[in-house]
């Protein structure tokens, strides 16, 4: 899953975007909202973790823009501040945040709280997704395979949880690409198709379905039983 986080303390953003991507999130971080806000009208963004007390436009602010109508009104926002008075959290939650944070924060913790949110947001409250004889369970990373455990890579593991998230849908290849990948990885060219083809060979060949001049799905439950 790709995070966007807003925090404009060079040492926390930095530590909080390694520690994420070590949990193996796709993070992109930015100091300031003007640049996130640019960043996320073009990229699909699963997650942000924002900071309010940001240079020049307060996070509250930018909370609001991006809760107002349109294609970021659903996105889960985590309000991660050292604003702890309940007033402060109060207008935090009331301008739309989806959980609200006092810093500082275990790594840990945040990845956490991002996973809940993401499996409230997608539906999912349950810990363990099931897909017929396919059981994964986001929190631990863990997939088993009619009983067995199967050992993926972390960017196989993205995979198969993005198509897990959208189980009824074509994703296209950019659309995967955007969402395993932060700005500053270098991707190789046919990165996408040979992690399609370990999660094949690894779990089911009917697992992930080709749609042609379109891009890729999960394959039905009924034909992973």
């Amino acid at each position: 899953m790709r995070i966007l986080i807003v925090e404009d303390d060079r040492l926390l953003g930095d530590g909080l975007a390694a520690g994420l991507r070590s949990l193996g999130f796709a993070v992109d971080w930015f100091t300031d909202g003007a640049q996130a806000d640019a960043a996320l009208s073009h990229t699909p963004y699963d997650a942000i973790v924002l900071d309010l007390g940001l240079p020049g436009r307060d996070g509250l602010a930018w909370l609001a823009r991006w809760r107002s109508p349109g294609p970021l009104q659903a996105t889960p926002v985590l309000v991660l501040t050292a604003r702890d008075g309940v007033d402060h959290r109060i207008a935090g939650l009331d301008t739309g945040a989806d959980d609200y944070l006092i810093k500082p924060i275990e790594t840990s913790e945040l990845a956490a709280r991002l996973r809940a949110v993401l499996r409230r947001s997608q539906g999912r409250p349950e810990p363990l997704w099931q897909h017929g004889a396919l059981s994964y369970q986001p929190a631990a990373r863990t997939v088993l395979w009619r009983g067995k455990p199967v050992a993926l890579t972390a960017r196989e593991c993205d995979l198969l949880e993005l198509l897990l998230a959208n189980p009824r849908r074509v994703l296209s290849k950019s659309l995967i690409t955007e969402k395993l990948y932060s700005f500053e990885q270098e991707i190789e060219s046919n990165a996408l198709e040979v992690h399609i083809h370990h999660l094949r060979r690894k779990i089911d060949p009917k697992l992930v379905r080709t749609v042609r001049g379109v891009g890729y799905a999960l394959g039905a439950a009924e034909e992973l039983a």
